[in-house]
């Protein structure tokens, strides 16, 4: 099943901002030595500093049991599913339909990440795919990587200020709202207190329990999928546009659980997958498949492949076009001079120019060393050689039409016809000839 549109009409689209380097100020008013303490949003600020100092503490002071490690890398790759095939995929982009013991298996996974409830995930992603780049995306990465990673967390911007995103969906999700209403309280719960019970009620690791399998999973959890937000927009390339400033990389991938093609899932954003190669690393992608295949999830939405290949390969064209462009292919058939064949003929025979013709086209090669020897050429001058270039005497390389194409001075207006139907295979390419060049 295909994708839908994100709703916009290509005028809406048009109107969106361009991604810009010189962002306005992050609040309404100037900050000063009175009110710098109301732009800190000191929740965000206590759990972000409080949990790394935690971890360290505990990793220099608690000896980490075998049992206790797995259990922590376990409950990490768990946590990190529930945010990008439960938080991102499933609630924010609809790539899928989940049967509801999933979505309560993934709310609770993503819980225990402790990134907010979903609906105010959801709400602020959507909001950053929207207003991408700009100052309505809540975490713009033109505003630093740090900001995007992490400082967006750390302000309380005016709500005013965060691009408007629909969650009529979210707020009739039973289970979203559930869980937004009561997720201090879960949020503790999946964080904090499950974690630690699995390894000292297991194991009778407590203490390991907590300090890995709690608060240094935790901390492991936010800075990798902090990384979607900062490292996505920073490293890798742009197979499908370039407009804004998400990138695909297979590092990101692996830090982000398959988060890292973040170009492709820019431009196809209600795709289930954001890999679609099969060496692509997206356990996420895997995940949700396994899932299909026993019928826990279903409606797997996938963009067709036929507009994802356009999209490639008008990036193709573009890089391709800004590489032609820093190359010279002569001057362009259409600023050459035109000359009458009798004119042409005059010029070697009377000015003794050293100009040949072919498909139409006066080449000079006065100062042209020919491969073959001298003799060739001046066999050649004053003659219409098209056949003979092309397979009469010798059919010449594509280096050869290249390097000939710098040394043409003129067309001849009888054989004009040559140059509008664009057929000779004597010519090497010239933008000029495209009927659709672009600008």
């Amino acid at each position: 099943m295909t994708v839908l549109d994100d709703g916009l009409t290509q005028t809406e689209r048009r109107q969106l901002p361009v991604p810009v380097t010189d962002m306005p100020p992050l609040f309404d008013e100037p900050t000063t030595l009175k009110n710098w303490y109301k732009h800190i949003n000191w929740v965000h600020v206590i759990l972000l500093s409080s949990t790394p100092a935690l971890g360290i503490y505990g990793i220099f002071t608690t000896k980490l049991q075998t049992a206790t490690f797995a259990w922590s890398w376990i409950y990490y790759s768990l946590c990190c599913l529930g945010i990008t095939a439960g938080y991102h995929r499933l609630w924010s982009h609809k790539s899928y339909t989940a049967k509801l013991p999933i979505k309560i298996l993934l709310c609770l996974m993503g819980s225990g990440a402790v990134e907010g409830s979903i609906h105010w995930w959801s709400r602020g992603h959507r909001a950053h795919h929207r207003w991408t780049d700009s100052d309505k995306d809540p975490y713009a990465a033109t505003r630093g990587f740090f900001f995007s990673h992490l400082g967006w967390m750390l302000v309380n911007r005016p709500n005013s200020r965060i691009g408007f995103a629909d969650t009529a969906d979210l707020k009739q999700d039973s289970i979203v709202q559930f869980q937004h209403k009561h997720y201090p309280y879960i949020a503790l719960l999946m964080g904090f207190i499950f974690p630690t019970l699995v390894a000292g009620l297991g194991w009778g690791d407590f203490r390991g329990g907590f300090f890995f399998a709690a608060v240094t999973r935790l901390v492991l959890v936010h800075h990798a999928t902090f990384c979607v937000n900062s490292l996505a927009h920073y490293i890798g390339d742009v197979p499908y546009d370039d407009f804004h400033t998400p990138k695909n990389s297979w590092i990101t991938a692996l830090v982000t659980m398959g988060e890292g093609y973040h170009n492709f899932h820019h431009q196809f954003p209600q795709d289930y997958r954001n890999a679609i190669l099969f060496y692509q690393y997206d356990p996420t992608k895997w995940a949700i498949v396994a899932l299909w295949f026993f019928g826990l999830v279903t409606d797997l939405k996938s963009f067709p492949a036929n507009e994802i290949e356009k999209g490639r390969l008008q990036m193709i064209e573009k890089k391709t076009a800004e590489a032609k462009a820093k190359l010279s292919f002569g001057t362009p058939l259409e600023d050459l001079h035109v000359y009458t064949m009798s004119e042409y003929k005059d010029y070697v025979n009377k000015e003794n120019k050293d100009w040949i013709l072919l498909d139409g086209i006066v080449y000079d090669i006065e100062n042209f060393d020919h491969p073959g020897g001298r003799k060739y050429l001046q066999a050649s001058v004053g003659k219409d050689m098209t056949v003979s270039f092309n397979g009469g005497i010798y059919n010449h390389s594509n280096g050869a039409r290249n390097l000939l194409s710098r040394m043409r001075v003129g067309v001849i207006k009888e054989q004009m016809h040559l140059l509008l139907a664009n057929t000779s295979p004597s010519q090497a390419y010239d933008a000029s000839l495209e009927p659709n060049k672009r600008e």
